[in-house]
């Protein structure tokens, strides 16, 4: 069944109990190839225990915010707000709209859709901007998830324009705009938009659990307001402040993905039946025999991500060790 249509349970990466449970016999460890999350994760710093026994303080809460406007281009610290990862954000958005026409810009990442419906907004999901009509909130994931489809900043703001002159709002979720981030909203965001960004897929620290959203001064108060004090931990905190800040990390971690990502294709072009596209830290093939191959890689201990919304796509995040690139070599050589 279609999950865009449906309250099926949304496949995500990541389960690798469902990998166990599919492929019994593979061997160990499995590699989980089935994110988009940077392999090589940034290094943790020590954290003191004062910060596990503690509440964080409202200062420590104001400079991770700081931290962050620095490293997304944000001008004003207080369009930034933080949250226990994007995904809280995506599933608090909605409640703060009365009943809506929704657009959804897709197919993408399946918990928007599932989000609005279940707060019991009027959802569509359109193919193209041409669809999206008289929707009073448009929702694009830029890059998008998967297809890696990148939008113009000049065509989001003039499509948050077209919005604003009948009161209407355009959502941007930029989670992979780290590494493919030139058209980012951060810098110019409109009043009539709200950013996401996240800080796990970058630094390869999904479980920290930390997010942001960019919104003018007023909605960012209001998020602020709904996510309630304490709302990310002292422990988080720290590691995202310390990360957020370390430019140099994350442009070294920007070119060796890049050259990962190449890699990558190089290995799956022979099994693609359309160009690859993606982002640096994911690549998307096509294939009628795509359902062979995740069962090939499968029984070689390899999770991939696969879409219930069409059986010919696979994804592939990279792999974070030169053993791991072996094996994945060895599997796709073996598939015929």
């Amino acid at each position: 069944m279609d999950n865009r249509t449906s309250e099926a349970r949304i496949w995500h990466g990541g389960d690798l109990a469902e990998a166990r449970g599919l492929f019994p016999d593979a061997p160990g460890p499995w590699i989980d190839l089935s994110t988009g999350i940077n392999p090589i994760a940034y290094p943790m710093p020590f954290l003191p225990a004062s910060l596990f026994e503690r509440l964080p303080s409202p200062a420590d809460h104001e400079d991770l915010e700081a931290a962050a406007a620095e490293a997304y281009g944000a001008s004003d610290p207080a369009t930034l707000v933080a949250a226990p990862g994007t995904q809280l954000l995506i599933s608090l958005l909605p409640a703060l709209w009365p009943r809506s026409r929704v657009a959804i810009l897709g197919p993408t990442y399946a918990e928007h859709a599932r989000a609005w419906r279940g707060a019991g907004h009027d959802v569509v999901e359109i193919t193209s901007v041409e669809g999206i009509g008289e929707a009073d909130i448009v929702v694009v994931v830029n890059p998008n998830n998967p297809d890696g489809r990148t939008f113009r900043r000049e065509e989001l703001l003039a499509q948050a324009e077209h919005l604003r002159r009948h009161k209407g709002w355009l959502v941007v979720d930029e989670a992979f705009a780290d590494f493919d981030g030139d058209e980012t909203l951060v810098p110019v965001l409109p009043e009539n938009a709200i950013v996401l960004r996240s800080f796990g897929k970058t630094y390869g620290l999904a479980g920290v659990r930390l997010g942001f959203a960019g919104a003018a001064p007023r909605i960012a108060e209001k998020l602020r307001r709904a996510l309630g004090p304490w709302s990310v931990s002292g422990p988080a905190m720290e590691v995202g402040r310390r990360a957020l800040r370390d430019h140099a990390w994350r442009r070294a971690a920007q070119e060796a993905r890049a050259q990962d990502a190449r890699r990558l294709d190089a290995l799956l072009a022979p099994h693609s039946d359309q160009a690859l596209s993606g982002t640096i830290l994911y690549r998307l093939m096509g294939s009628d025999r795509a359902p062979n191959l995740f069962a090939q890689l499968g029984r070689h201990g390899i999770w991939v991500r696969r879409f219930q919304f069409d059986p010919r796509l696979l994804r592939f995040g990279l792999p974070g060790s030169e053993e791991a690139w072996q094996r994945l070599e060895t599997a796709l050589a073996g598939f015929h």
